[in-house]
């Protein structure tokens, strides 16, 4: 009886782990809203453009976004969608530039 007690609580410890540790990340739509707010667009701003982003990206596409969360660190005011934009065109990635500047443009009208 011991011995099979020993062998679920082997099998279950792990389980457990795997099931605690998928609970615990963080979706790429929430990382990319966070990056928005950490490069300088408003909360309202990145929240909105994030949820329009995240399934039109692949995750790629969404770590080089990431990147520009950087920007910010040299000034600390609020980063314009236009001036945000110009950073975007940089990366030199139509794709990202246009899913990002149609989101900029939808969340800015509504």
């Amino acid at each position: 009886m011991a011995n099979l007690s020993l062998r679920v609580l082997m099998v279950a410890l792990p389980a457990g782990a795997l099931l605690l540790s998928s609970c615990a990340t963080v979706s790429p739509e929430s990382r990319l809203r966070t990056g928005l707010i950490e490069a300088g667009l408003s909360p309202r701003m990145a929240r909105c453009m994030s949820q329009r982003m995240a399934d039109r990206l692949s995750l790629i596409q969404l770590r080089r976004l990431q990147s520009l969360a950087s920007i910010r660190k040299s000034r600390m005011e609020e980063m314009t969608v236009d001036r945000f934009l110009y950073k975007v065109r940089a990366l030199e990635d139509p794709e990202i530039f246009m899913v990002t500047s149609k989101a900029a443009i939808v969340c800015a009208i509504s």
